[in-house]
């Protein structure tokens, strides 16, 4: 029993391990294909998650050595339109020199000559004599920026182009030193620029690229401090001032390949070092930039009020002497018609400026966010194993409990992520672990489902050859139904016995005979489903059957009458044919009646017994019985036949069964007969019509009939009982 035990588990545990795992490692695999492919919907949704991360924990802005000096539209409408003269912007540069600032860098591009120069004002006008020789004599407004560019400190920015256009490019004022292979291939490419006046950038202290990579929402969360401008690693703003501002003349860059197995889990730049700062990047060179607070006006604007100055308070001396001394100052626009505006991860439109200029705030102050290069190998690990138990999870528990430990291991990711940002400045995703993690309990929970299924099927499938499949159906739609206590109703019955049997068994091998019963029995019950009946009980060869419960049916006498027709068309041949083969095997005898009942639970609360109780159930019972006094083999009461319109039967008399006062009257379904032909028998009518009525003829006519039909069992009881002196059709029975 042991063995079987175990057996039985392995066979139902098999499809669970086959399928569920399977599906399991489908889920898991396609995690890892996320996670190793980034497409962009995913990382749309992991960029919305970092997002959210930076609105509820926003970096607190330290007091650090970067301004910005703010080309707003105060400082148009003070100063004129643009662009302003160069004398204009060289004298920006001499008062921010004046203050003290070490390194200044334009997110501006002077791309072309000042047309309010003199010299362009000549060729625009077309001045001659003493006009045009006056002007010339004028500084060049250009020369005069070179003369504030001279003095040092200042970096000037150009924009990155990616079409194929032939463009003078930026002269690079640094130089860079590797640490691993080559850099180049793995940064943000450019094919051309735009570019400042060459002999304004000769003049310049540094030269770096204005250009943001966004992502594909259009938000600048990451600044590049490296790019390659056409085979050329050439520095960005950020970088540049930064350089400039410590007095360095070298970059060092540092590649790396960090493997697990055959696969590189981090392979590129993995930090820039300038002087003794070292600033920690992704595998293109950028680096994360961690936003201060935007949305509460008040921190906003007081945090502004220290970040930026306008540009006419420098032009109108209102900077103190030193008051700039160690600052980096960029130099750049809010104004809305300049259209230099970006989309910021806190959900604003901010100044392109203020992205380079909060980078260099969070170098200055080593406030770095970053994205680990063991993050992908912790992501892997967590997608992997936590998928894999979600899955068993899913596979081998409740689909609550799944969903309690599924909304667990995600909070769990969750708060391990943001703890991560919060503490330790680290952007670890949970997005693709999750998504992983749900599609894992989803594809558990259906191949669970799916097996519940099966199992449901089974059970139901064994169950119902214990119980009639329309009782468990009925139970199934209707659990409720599962409760002690009954109802009036009114049901048709039908009760069949076997005759004979118990000799059989004494004069068979059991076990032989036990083969014919379970045959014999596996198809009267058959053909009382096909019916839709309800299988009453089984008591050894007998089966008693329901109809009309649980389900009520309209047509329950009909379904009975046909129910006992087929069963008898049923036992009559398996009786004939085991007797061709030598096996003795008897009649079956069947009774129908119809009458109202309480149907419903009985017993206790150990065990229930689903059956009908009252006198139509007993007295099908005696029916049955009664057919082996009157020459039957089917009995079937007037309450039956009224409602089986055109049923074909033979009055059988008023009976009036043992214990029983009242006489019912009784039929033969011609078809159970000995009459050749399944139609009306006149001849039989006729003649127990003569009984009916007590006529002396009656007798004659059922002779006559016995000499024509010496089989016929029914005409030889009737005229059994004519000759034994009854007159008329009442037939009481003093045995069951």
């Amino acid at each position: 029993n042991w063995r079987n035990r175990c057996s039985t588990a392995r066979m139902r545990w098999l499809p669970k391990l086959s399928w569920g795992t399977a599906a399991t490692f489908a889920a898991v695999f396609i995690g890892v294909w996320l996670l190793a492919s980034e497409p962009q919907a995913l990382q749309v949704v992991r960029n919305a998650v970092y997002d959210q991360y930076q609105r509820l924990a926003p970096r607190v802005y330290q007091a650090a050595p970067v301004r910005v000096v703010d080309f707003n539209d105060e400082s148009l409408k003070r100063i004129g339109q643009w662009p302003w003269p160069r004398t204009v912007i060289a004298e920006l540069i001499r008062k921010l020199q004046d203050a003290g600032a070490v390194a200044i860098g334009f997110d501006v591009v002077f791309a072309e000559e000042d047309r309010t120069s003199p010299k362009a004002m000549v060729q625009t006008w077309r001045s001659s004599g003493a006009v045009r020789d006056q002007l010339l004599t004028l500084p060049d407004h250009d020369q005069v920026m070179v003369d504030a560019l001279s003095r040092g400190g200042v970096v000037l920015g150009f924009a990155g182009e990616r079409n194929d256009l032939k463009t003078r490019l930026p002269t690079r004022s640094s130089r860079i030193i590797s640490r691993g292979e080559p850099a180049l291939s793995y940064l943000h490419p450019f094919t051309g620029a735009v570019t400042s006046l060459e002999l304004l950038e000769k003049a310049a202290a540094g030269v770096g690229v204005l250009s943001f990579i966004p992502d594909a929402d259009g938000v600048v969360r990451r600044v590049p401090l490296l790019v390659n401008v056409a085979g050329q690693v050439m520095p960005s703003l950020t970088s540049e001032v930064l350089r400039v501002g410590l007095q360095q003349r070298n970059y060092t860059v540092t590649t790396a390949a960090v493997s697990l197995g055959q696969a590189d889990i981090h392979r590129g730049v993995s930090e820039l070092r300038v002087g003794n700062i070292m600033v920690p990047t992704t595998a293109k060179g950028e680096m994360w930039v961690h936003y201060t607070a935007t949305r509460d006006p008040a921190v906003y604007a007081a945090v502004k009020q220290q970040r930026y100055i306008e540009a006419w308070q420098v032009l109108e001396g209102k900077l103190a002497p030193g008051s700039l001394d160690g600052f980096v100052v960029l130099v750049g626009t809010s104004a809305q018609g300049l259209m230099d505006l970006r989309s910021s991860p806190m959900g604003t439109i901010m100044p392109g400026v203020e992205a380079h200029a909060q980078a260099l705030e969070q170098i200055l102050t080593g406030s770095y966010l970053e994205r680990p290069y063991w993050a992908v190998l912790a992501e892997a690990l967590v997608l992997i194993f936590g998928g894999i138990l979600i899955g068993f999870v899913a596979l081998t528990t409740r689909a609550l409990i799944c969903a309690v430990f599924t909304a667990a291991l995600l909070l769990s990711a969750g708060l391990a992520a943001w703890v991560a940002f919060t503490k330790y400045g680290m952007l670890l995703d949970p997005v693709t672990p999750g998504i992983t993690v749900l599609i894992t309990f989803i594809v558990g929970s259906v191949v669970k489902h799916m097996n519940s299924e099966r199992e449901q099927r089974w059970v139901r499938e064994a169950f119902s050859r214990y119980v009639s499949p329309n009782r468990v159906d009925y139970l199934v739609e209707n659990p409720g139904q599962l409760e002690l206590g009954g109802k009036r109703q009114e049901c048709s019955f039908v009760f069949t016995d076997l005759e004979n049997f118990t000799g059989l068994m004494e004069k068979m091998d059991p076990g032989a005979a036990v083969a014919l019963l379970n045959e014999y029995l596996d198809r009267m019950v058959a053909i009382a489903f096909e019916a839709g009946g309800t299988l009453d009980r089984i008591v050894g060869d007998a089966v008693a059957i329901m109809f009309s419960a649980p389900v009520p049916q309209p047509d329950h006498r009909s379904r009975a009458l046909k129910c006992a027709l087929d069963m008898h068309a049923f036992a009559s041949k398996y009786s004939a044919d085991l007797n061709a083969q030598g096996k003795a095997f008897g009649k079956t005898r069947i009774g129908v009646h119809t009458g109202e009942v309480i149907v419903g639970n009985f017993g206790g609360s150990t065990m229930f017994d689903y059956r009908a109780l009252g006198d139509p159930v007993n007295t099908a019972a005696r029916l049955e019985g009664a057919n082996k006094y009157l020459g039957t083999t089917v009995c079937v009461s007037e309450a039956t036949l009224a409602g089986c319109v055109g049923a074909q039967v033979r009055a059988i008399g008023q009976l009036v069964v043992k214990g029983k006062t009242q006489a019912l009257k009784v039929f033969e379904p011609v078809a159970t007969s000995e009459v050749p032909s399944t139609g009306p028998d006149a001849a039989y009518d006729a003649a127990y019509a003569m009984l009916q009525a007590g006529s002396v003829q009656a007798l004659p006519a059922f002779e006559a009939l016995a000499l024509e039909r010496p089989h016929d069992t029914l005409v030889a009881m009737q005229l059994e009982r004519l000759r034994a002196g009854e007159t008329n059709d009442l037939i009481k029975l003093d045995a069951k």
